[in-house]
């Protein structure tokens, strides 16, 4: 695979994930729901969908850095330092939006 190949596969991962991420913040249906769907009615069924989608992500960007591909152009300051310090906090649930909302 060639580096545009290698660079365009990996920015759509790091955009599928984002999107995933972000739907289980506002508690929307992904497809991780369509995997489980009896374990919806379950109070911890939305923290561990949650930390699901943050490890894809972090796991997806590890792995862009680590091949030198950008995966920041795709965040705003304060979600790259979410993803940099690899902790999944209420700050981080509370925050993730903070700096797109001001934007708009």
């Amino acid at each position: 695979m060639d580096q545009k190949k290698l660079n365009a596969f990996f920015e759509e991962k790091v955009k599928a994930a984002k999107i995933q991420f972000e739907r289980t913040v506002e508690c929307k249906h992904t497809e991780f729901d369509d995997l489980y769907p009896y374990m919806s009615e379950q109070p911890t069924f939305f923290w561990y969908k949650r930390y699901v989608a943050w490890q894809e992500l972090l796991t997806v960007t590890k792995l862009a850095s680590e091949l030198g591909i950008d995966w920041k152009s795709f965040f705003t300051h304060t979600q790259i330092s979410f993803i940099e310090k690899k902790i999944l906090d209420a700050k981080v649930l509370d925050h993730w939006f903070e700096e797109c909302r001001q934007e708009s």
